[in-house]
């Protein structure tokens, strides 16, 4: 019944990703009432969606997920609000969170500063990290992937908790708004009173007599 007439194409479903059709407001709105019409408590989709967010600040790519469900199913919170909180992470938001994590890692102690900053190709490193991991090449992953791996994710710690705080809260506020708006729409159109419908009155009906 909502479906599309024409099926979208993959390269048009990438680009209507990567720049919405509908615009980036609308897109937002979009989002949030999906969001807030998730079955479940207030907790466990502000959670769940929290933990979702807080892994996309994690340097695993490939396992957001996996790992963000696991989180939400270890504090009880919904798995589904949590595999949509990692859309925080896209194309969009990874370079700024990769090149954060890191400095921020390399500020904390890990990893040496100036070092390896002109060999930083994320893309590529996470790529050839998935294919080591499948080979078990730990030389690769000791000697190459680690002195970039190692900052990101000592970076990605304090990241994703204050992500997790800050998106616990800006989801709790719009699905309790939302909900509330819900239940005051009910109740002012369950006890709306109705307007008596007036018939017209009937106009009497002469007889002649002849």
């Amino acid at each position: 019944m909502f479906r599309r007439r024409e099926k979208q194409s993959i390269f048009s479903r990438c680009c209507n990703f990567l720049w919405p059709q509908m615009g980036w407001s609308r897109t937002g709105n979009y989002w949030a009432h999906r969001v807030s019409r998730i079955p479940g408590s207030v907790y466990s989709i502000a959670g769940g969606f929290a933990c979702g967010a807080a892994i996309s600040f994690t340097p695993f790519v490939g396992f957001h997920f996996i790992l963000g469900g696991i989180l939400a199913w270890l504090i009880r919170a919904n798995i589904v609000a949590a595999i949509l909180g990692t859309a925080v992470g896209n194309p969009w938001t990874f370079p700024f969170i990769w090149v954060w994590i890191y400095n921020l890692g390399v500020w904390m102690g890990i990893g040496s500063k100036g070092k390896h900053k002109e060999n930083l190709d994320f893309p590529a490193l996470f790529g050839h990290v998935q294919e080591a991991i499948l080979k078990f090449d730990l030389a690769f992953l000791a000697e190459t992937a680690w002195p970039i791996f190692g900052p990101m994710l000592m970076g990605s710690i304090p990241t994703a908790i204050i992500a997790w705080v800050a998106f616990y809260v800006v989801i709790k506020y719009i699905i309790t708004a939302y909900r509330h708006s819900r239940m005051e729409r009910a109740k002012n159109s369950h006890f709306e009173p109705e307007t008596p419908t007036q018939t017209p009155a009937k106009t009497p009906i002469e007889y002649n007599d002849e």
